[in-house]
């Protein structure tokens, strides 16, 4: 079933398990608001790949909706607009994680250095977390700056994760200052031979990519605490279980040839009572100045400072 004929609900439950499972500690509204805007996302995602019908075609026409305030020019996005209108989401976030969607439909993606990653990884992921800061009712310009860096930290993991099913549908994440000029092909014919010089190349560039999201992973920790309680223990959660497939996937050995890493619901269990541990760190409430380095390669996009 197509995931624009799911309700926020079940979109989340079919397609984001790590956030299905943070959803429960959310409280009823941000909860519910938290699942209609992941539904939005993953559906223009959906539109970006061409698994709905004329799916390019009706996100071109979003972004033009969007930026015309016409929010009748599409079912999704009028659907989508009474919460966008309530929580006031930054138009320019919104074109942005659509244009990176948009750009991830070129015939051929390859991206060539670490900066090009990270604005990659903001557009398509940075974004969702300055949304949900909307969500969440946290305002504060430095808990946003965290915000980004959580996003794009689930964003490294999830390319460390696909990197052979990314490869299958020609496109290749890992930047060619990492790889050299591999193709996506080659990523697909050497993962049958781990061993391969090609193949090693690979697997070290996962163990930089993962090594690169534990530098986000932990700024976008220290913005927990300018959340609500409950909104805290959420996104702890989510981000734990999510960095736990890189955790997976390097305890491995970095077997990107493998396929996907799962979590287990014993897995998720251990990992949300870690993350609620980190609720006695709100009592200082020590606010975390964030490192503007983090965001050297990202200046220019919204709420860049």
């Amino acid at each position: 079933m197509s995931n624009e004929n799911l309700t926020p609900d079940e979109s989340l439950a079919q397609n984001g398990e790590s956030f299905h499972w943070a959803k429960r500690f959310l409280g009823k509204k941000m909860g519910s608001e938290a699942a209609k805007l992941y539904a939005f996302c993953r559906l223009l995602d959906d539109m970006a790949d061409g698994d709905i019908e004329n799916g390019p075609e009706r996100l071109v026409k979003i972004r033009a909706a969007l930026l015309e305030g016409n929010t009748n020019a599409d079912p999704a996005l009028k659907s989508f607009a009474p919460l966008m209108e309530d929580q006031e989401f930054p138009l320019p976030v919104l074109i942005a994680l659509i244009d990176g969607l948009l750009d991830d439909q070129r015939e051929e993606v390859i991206i060539s250095t670490e900066s090009e990653l990270l604005r990659y990884a903001y557009r398509v992921a940075g974004t969702v977390g300055l949304l949900m800061c909307h969500v969440l009712d946290c305002h504060d310009p430095d808990a946003k700056a965290h915000a980004i860096d959580l996003g794009i930290a689930m964003q490294l993991t999830n390319i460390a994760r696909d990197v052979l099913e990314d490869a299958e549908m020609g496109r290749r994440y890992l930047p060619t200052t990492w790889t050299g000029d591999i193709s996506p092909e080659q990523i697909v014919a050497c993962s049958k031979e781990p061993n391969s010089p090609t193949a090693q190349i690979i697997t070290e560039s996962v163990k930089r990519l993962l090594e690169m999201a534990e530098r986000f992973y932990i700024s976008g920790a220290k913005g927990f605490a300018s959340l609500h309680w409950r909104a805290h223990m959420s996104i702890a959660i989510a981000a734990k279980v999510y960095r736990q497939i890189g955790v997976q996937l390097a305890n491995k050995g970095h077997v990107w040839y493998e396929g996907r890493q799962i979590t287990t619901r014993t897995t998720k269990l251990v990992c949300s009572v870690k993350a609620m541990s980190g609720l006695l760190k709100r009592i200082s409430r020590r606010k975390h100045k964030h490192n503007s380095n983090l965001h050297t390669s990202l200046r220019g996009l919204p709420y860049v400072s």
